[in-house]
């Protein structure tokens, strides 16, 4: 292992081994449920409902993001089937997870007499959070790095030196691009955070909407710079989803505004 460059194992106990990718994605799962729990009795859900979505959501998204990114690898794990399963190594599709977590969202919010608008709204801005996150589990097994750069050119972007040193891949330094996308999650779970209760800003719907809009739009960009995109012939999948996701919640956005009486978001 090259000097500086961390240790993608956090914890090595005889058979057991805990990697660092999967630490970082608890606790961004475990904070988002808190915060989400939080603000769910602002607005009147019940504290099991959290618990329970959950349940039924996490393993969903987590079988959907992997099924997502084997499928763009199949040339890979075709000839690698044993190794479908093994997400410790990284190879999880964010997109892929959300999808599947909002099809779950959809059918508990039925299930339970929920509006699913009001749901989503109070737990958007806790997935941008963990989104940030996840990509620090990025970081520790070196993926979604972008082009190849030089030392000098990361270290004029102040960029800290152990961050530096991991983005030492494949004999060159590249482009952090996990970085930028986890600021920008960071930024955007911010602003929803502070947006969320001022007086008529949002209407209910429109908090999930947003984040929607916020982070397709930097997602868009910081795909277009990755070297490791999940591929559709010519096409950067992930970037086409980015744009048809910020184009479709832009437009539900103006057409829920326009043609329905709409509840202020509070609490």
């Amino acid at each position: 292992m090259i000097k500086g460059v961390l240790n993608p194992i956090a914890l090595q106990w005889g058979p057991l081994t805990v990697h660092w990718y999967g630490v970082i994605i608890a606790t961004g799962v475990i904070l988002a449920l808190l915060l989400s729990i939080r603000e769910g009795k602002r607005q009147g859900i019940d504290e099991d409902a959290f618990y329970d979505f959950l349940l039924y959501a996490l393993p969903v998204a987590i079988i959907c993001a992997r099924i997502y990114y084997v499928i763009f690898q199949w040339s890979y794990y075709s000839i690698h089937p044993d190794e479908i399963i093994a997400i410790w190594d990284g190879g999880i599709a964010i997109y892929g997870g959300l999808l599947g977590g909002v099809a779950v969202l959809l059918w508990y919010c039925q299930r339970h007499l929920i509006s699913p608008w009001q749901f989503l709204d109070v737990v958007s801005p806790t997935v941008i959070m963990a989104q940030g996150m996840g990509r620090w589990g990025n970081f520790f097994n070196q993926e979604a790095f972008g082009r190849i750069t030089t030392r000098v050119t990361l270290v004029h972007q102040h960029i800290p030196e152990w961050i530096i040193n991991q983005m030492y891949i494949g004999h060159a330094y590249r482009v952090p691009t996990f970085l930028y996308e986890s600021l920008w999650d960071f930024i955007g779970f911010i602003i929803l955070m502070l947006l969320r209760h001022c007086h008529h800003v949002f209407k209910r719907g429109e908090v999930f909407l947003s984040y929607l809009i916020w982070y397709s739009f930097g997602r868009f960009f910081i795909e277009g710079m990755r070297t490791d995109s999940l591929m559709l012939g010519p096409i950067r999948f992930s970037q086409m989803l980015s744009l048809i996701f910020f184009v479709g919640a832009i437009s539900i956005l103006i057409y829920r505004r326009r043609t329905k009486k709409l509840k202020w978001y509070v609490g």
